[in-house]
């Protein structure tokens, strides 16, 4: 399942990135990660978490290499926040996806700011990145429902 997964995060920053800037305004590398992390366990998580990064950049050169530290580090915390959350929970709900999703977030802001030592470029996700948190909440809601039935 984690396999489906990365190449999940593989294909849907391709469609993205037809958009101008869609991967900083939608932040697809994130997305399966959520899924697999709250559906599978932290364990798959992490395999999608640091898989799906390194392959995007190895195959397209996105994300950059540059920062792809940064997006791993936030691809991890993310994948042990929705696992942890999962097994603790044990449900699924939107409030419960919007602390994951805000955890990582916050955490990750704070080392990416550590490793790129730019503040601004550190809170780029809450500057133009919102329209890809409500996809991970609300789309990851959605999708982990589906897979639950």
């Amino acid at each position: 399942m984690a396999s489906i997964f990365v190449v999940g995060n593989i294909l849907l920053p391709q469609l993205c990135h037809l958009v101008p800037n869609g991967g900083l305004i939608f932040l697809p590398i994130y997305f399966f990660t959520l899924v697999g992390a709250y559906k599978y366990g932290w364990k798959a998580g992490l395999l999608i978490a640091v898989l799906s990064p390194l392959i995007n950049s190895l195959l397209f050169g996105m994300p950059a290499p540059t920062v792809l530290p940064a997006i791993i580090a936030k691809s991890v915390l993310l994948a042990v926040a929705a696992g942890l959350a999962a097994n603790y929970f044990k449900r699924i709900s939107i409030l419960i996806l919007a602390l994951v999703v805000l955890s990582y977030q916050i955490t990750g802001t704070l080392v990416e700011w550590i490793l790129v030592e730019d503040f601004m470029a550190a809170i780029q996700d809450f500057r133009i990145a919102i329209p890809g948190i409500l996809l991970q909440v609300f789309g990851g809601y959605f999708v982990i429902n589906l897979l639950s039935k």
